[in-house]
Order: structure tokens, then C-alpha cells, then sequence
């Protein structure tokens, strides 16, 4: 179904509006997160899942062997 010619111009508008407002958005976006960036410091509220040497292995999960890259059955 095509627009009506009403919706093409409210539709026109806003597109406009948008893309006067973009660049202004940009800007504000950009300044929240480098504010975030210099407030949070080097210390974060992030602590991994698991620690590294605790990572699952696929292979051992799956009680598979570790497969050799370009094996050969010769």
C-alpha cells in the first residue's frame, strides 16, 4: 500500500527533523561517554565469569582428545 501524500509530508518532516537534530545528538553522545570513560577511572565494576585458568575447554567437555592440525592417516 502506498503512502498517502498526507503521510509523505509528516513523513518528509520528521525525516527532516532528524537529520537537523543528528549532529547535535552525536555531540551529546560523544560527551556522555567520554564523561563515563573519565569518572569510572581505571577501576570498573567488571569481574570476569570465571577466571582465565578456569576457562572450559570444548575438547575436554566433551571428553574429545585435542585434535592435531593436517593429521594424516598414513
Amino acid at each position: 500500500m502506498a503512502p498517502t501524500p498526507t503521510q509523505r509530508i509528516w513523513r518528509d518532516r520528521f525525516e527532516a527533523v532528524i537529520g537537523f537534530a543528528a549532529p547535535a545528538l552525536d555531540l551529546i553522545l560523544t560527551a556522555g561517554g567520554r564523561a563515563s570513560r573519565l569518572l569510572a577511572g581505571e577501576e570498573g565494576d567488571y569481574y570476569p565469569i570465571r577466571p582465565a585458568a578456569e576457562a572450559l575447554e570444548l575438547d575436554q567437555a566433551r571428553g574429545n582428545a585435542p585434535r592435531r592440525p593436517f593429521e594424516t592417516g598414513d
